[in-house]
């Protein structure tokens, strides 16, 4: 992944107890994200969450899906070992692993997969990462296996808040080639790619979730 600059509001991760580290927005939408994943998930299998953060997620998901082995991945050595600290003893959550998802062949590393987890990403990575990263989880899906990918997006073209609009103007002022994605053009690349889209979802705070699968065989 290239180093991007990013304003000051868009990664927050506060520092607590046990080497754990703290995001805000993890703590805020975790609840609206289980109840997603209640709906959606399978309910075994193999799942690959990709930047798992600080862990906050991960921990949450797999204490409610326990019939789910659980790898969580992180690029950054601090997040990863927050999310050891997190998940050490939850019986079905693998050592956080080392990730770079925006850099093609890593599909290898981590194949047949029932569900793939990607929250909050992007809109801070460009559209060529983002293409990388779509085109990735689709080799790595069983079929009928699930994508599940969560964040802010623009609607048709257009960012539907003020919230929105202010945070787009400061990640493109950062850094030109991130920011909001539209959710048409989401659509299409998972069409590209052979996924299917089962659903979109409303989430709090002007959030979308997609639900895709993987066509079964």
């Amino acid at each position: 992944m290239i180093k991007r600059r990013l304003p000051s509001s868009a990664s927050v991760a506060n520092s607590a107890e046990d080497g754990k580290l703290v995001a805000p927005a993890a703590s805020r939408n975790s609840d609206a994200l289980c109840a997603l994943l209640r709906d959606w998930a399978p309910s075994q299998g193999q799942a690959l969450e990709i930047a798992s953060g600080t862990g906050q997620h991960i921990a949450a998901f797999a204490d409610l899906l326990p019939g789910l082995q659980w790898q969580p991945t992180e690029i950054d050595s601090e997040r990863r070992a927050s999310i050891d600290a997190y998940t050490r003893d939850l019986p079905n959550v693998a050592r956080a692993r080392e990730l770079d998802a925006t850099t093609a062949g890593w599909h290898v590393r981590f194949p047949e997969q029932n569900m793939i987890l990607l929250i909050n990403l992007i809109h801070l990575i460009s559209w060529q990462e983002t293409r990388t990263i779509i085109a990735e989880t689709a080799k790595v899906l069983r079929p009928s296996g699930r994508f599940v990918l969560y964040g802010p997006f623009k609607r048709s073209g257009q960012l539907t808040s003020e919230g929105d609009k202010r945070f787009h103007e400061a990640l493109t002022q950062q850094d030109p080639d991130i920011g909001y994605k539209d959710d048409t053009d989401m659509i299409a690349l998972f069409e590209d790619v052979d996924l299917t889209v089962l659903n979109t979802v409303d989430m709090p705070a002007n959030n979308l979730a997609f639900i895709t699968s993987r066509p079964a065989t």
